[in-house]
């Protein structure tokens, strides 16, 4: 684990070879007050489609929200990802998983809990419930209790924390694993992993790139990680994506 994220280098000039996985919020994209009010910038949308295509298609998005809204958000792009931490596939599956039916009362008293704190954002995620406390920092520990008392109804299910939030997810295939099973389909077979990510939920991901002599990236200035390069901010990572761009589809650059 990193002491000291300061001191964490820059990831290296990108090369061909490479198999590009980026987290979304916290790393490609500024967090926003609700997480529907993210802000897309169209030239990042641009740096993406050209790395995509000069890494051969090699470039997939890993992200804790569903693919609907990812593709929603990064339309007209249509990436290969994983979504829900790894739980979502892009043929339409939960990895083995089903909501069970106890999720909609869990549910429903996770918005009670939150309509007393003005702020708190529940999102109803299907399969997982996310519980968010950055506009309303005084619920932190009451949903931290609500949580932990959740998963009595929600048998198979863990806590997964986060940026201000925590979420109520079946327990298993987390962003290591989704990034495991990508490099082993067609077209990032072979290819040297490299993963940008933020979060806590990220360093699954780190730990599985760098078992694989890979790149791991962090964005921000949280300690103990995993990671062994550095990013300061999501500005960081789109300015670093800018320059890989140029370099490796120069032409496709105005």
């Amino acid at each position: 684990m990193s002491a000291d994220p300061s001191r964490l280098p820059p990831p290296p000039p990108p090369a061909h070879d490479w198999a590009l996985f980026l987290d979304v919020d916290g790393t490609l994209l500024d967090f926003a007050p609700s997480p529907d009010g993210v802000h897309v910038p169209a030239d990042l949308i641009d740096d993406l489609r050209r790395l995509h295509d000069a890494f051969g298609g090699a470039l997939a998005l890993v992200s804790g929200r569903r693919l609907e809204t990812l593709d929603a958000l990064f339309a007209p792009l249509w990436l290969p990802a994983i979504g829900l931490h790894g739980l979502q596939r892009r043929d339409g599956g939960f990895a083995g998983h089903e909501a069970p039916r106890e999720i909609a009362s869990v549910l429903a008293a996770a918005r009670a809990l939150g309509a007393k704190y003005p702020g708190v954002i529940v999102e109803d995620k299907g399969i997982t419930i996310a519980l968010h406390w950055r506009n309303a920092p005084a619920a932190e520990e009451p949903l931290h209790e609500f949580a932990s008392s959740a998963l009595i109804e929600l048998p198979g299910y863990c806590l997964q924390p986060g940026h201000d939030v925590l979420e109520l997810r079946p327990d298993g295939h987390d962003k290591g694993d989704a990034i495991i099973a990508l490099l082993q389909s067609e077209g990032f077979r072979n290819r040297y992993p490299v993963f940008i990510g933020d979060d806590l939920t990220d360093e699954h991901g780190f730990e599985a790139v760098n078992a694989r002599h890979g790149i791991s990236v962090l964005v921000g200035m949280r300690a103990n990680s995993a990671a062994r390069h550095g990013l300061h901010d999501p500005g960081a990572v789109r300015a670093w994506l800018r320059e890989a761009a140029r370099l490796l589809a120069p032409e496709a650059v105005r």
